[in-house]
């Protein structure tokens, strides 16, 4: 069973659902916070799911096997039980996941924020391993254990995901969504398994921010050059933006492009 959370427009409308997918390590709560009842209330039916192992969705027990081709399946799964084809919203690995489906398939519509970049994650955890801030990275991104993280470390990784204006409280709700991740489908991200060529004209957004140490501006608009996109660049803000102060910018980028669509 895959956690799936949802908000829904007061009134019908002729607008498409839109289904957000998670990055590693984290969940659909992510979305949650401000996403979902955003949309919601601005005419889109807003869904947001756990992928297997994460959140409140079963397979934690089997994650260590799970590849990126098995979050795929959960995305199509919760897609095909909605009443429309909705527009798939993905971050950093859930970015991934939908260029994963664009290569074998066209899709309503895709929205690729703080994606990883073609060259894969090999790269970008050279880059961070060779930060001031080394203690969180390397074998760690690889390998991080939620459970056995200490305070330290945690210190460490939050200018990596959060601005320093995101508020005491937020992070701390944060640290409670913290999952454990597939090393194979780390291994698959970094053997650039979602760098296939896409299959049909989708429409497509790529979207990053200005201060991600993760997906840097230069990886996302070497994201959004393999699907002949301009990258859309947000000034002020970190990897984890839609938890960010200026979030709502984020979402009106969003919703410009989805108007594009109906």
């Amino acid at each position: 069973m895959l956690e799936l959370r949802s908000r829904k427009p007061a009134r019908a409308t002729r607008k498409p659902p839109v289904l957000f997918v998670h990055g590693g390590y984290c969940d659909a709560w992510c979305w949650d916070r401000y996403f979902l009842p955003w949309f919601a209330e601005r005419g889109h039916a807003a869904h947001a799911l756990s992928l297997r192992g994460h959140g409140t969705s079963g397979g934690a027990d089997t994650l260590y096997i799970a590849g990126l081709d098995d979050y795929v399946a959960d995305v199509e799964q919760v897609a095909a039980a909605l009443p429309a084809p909705p527009v798939l919203i993905g971050h950093s690995m859930g970015a991934a996941v939908i260029e994963r489906m664009m290569a074998t398939r066209p899709v309503r519509g895709a929205g690729l924020i703080a994606p990883v970049p073609p060259t894969g994650l090999l790269p970008v955890a050279a880059r961070l391993a060779t930060s001031s801030s080394h203690i969180a990275f390397g074998p760690h991104m690889f390998g991080m254990d939620p459970t056995r993280m200490s305070g330290a470390v945690l210190a460490a990784l939050r200018p990596f995901y959060f601005s320093d204006k995101v508020a005491p409280g937020l992070l701390a709700d944060a640290m409670g969504h913290i999952n454990s991740e597939s090393g194979r489908v780390l291994f698959d991200l970094s053997m650039r398994l979602h760098w296939a060529e896409p299959q049909a004209n989708s429409p497509c957004l790529v979207m990053g921010a200005e201060g991600d140490r993760i997906a840097s501006p230069t990886d996302v608009r070497d994201t959004a050059r393999h699907h002949d996109v301009t990258a859309t660049i947000l000034p002020g803000m970190a990897h984890m933006l839609m938890l960010e102060p200026g979030w709502e910018g984020a979402a009106r980028h969003l919703l410009a492009w989805l108007a594009t669509l109906d």
